[in-house]
This record gives C-alpha cells, structure tokens and sequence, in this order.
C-alpha cells in the first residue's frame, strides 16, 4: 500500500508544473474579463440577428407558414 502512495504521488508532482502561478492566472482573468467587455457591445447586436435567423429557418424547415 505504501509503494501504492508513493507511485501516485510521484506521478502527480510532475502536473503541480502545469498550474500557473496566481500571478499569471489573476492576469488571465484579468484579460479574459476585458475581451468580454469588449466583445459584448457587438454581441449585442449580433444575438437578434442570429435568433431571427435560426427561427426563420426553422419555421422554413418544418413549414410553419401560414399561406
């Protein structure tokens, strides 16, 4: 059991290289955060149209006019 213990915590040292200090991760949400607020003035825009779109091609595609 205890060379069980000791295979898995080696094997795990080696992904604690991979998490980013939190330096760099408050960095990242940082930026994250700014993109978003950027992007939301055109995806504001951009959502009707695309909701508008899908419902006329659904109405288009199961014939729901009304003729």
């Amino acid at each position: 059991m205890l060379q069980l213990f000791f295979a898995v915590a080696f094997s795990a040292v080696p992904l604690t290289l991979y998490v980013p200090p939190l330096r760099s991760l408050n960095l990242f949400v940082e930026t994250m955060e700014e993109l978003f607020r950027e992007s939301s003035i055109y995806s504001g825009r951009f959502y009707p149209r695309l909701r508008y779109a899908c419902s006329r091609l659904l109405n288009c595609m199961l014939c729901n006019t009304t003729a």
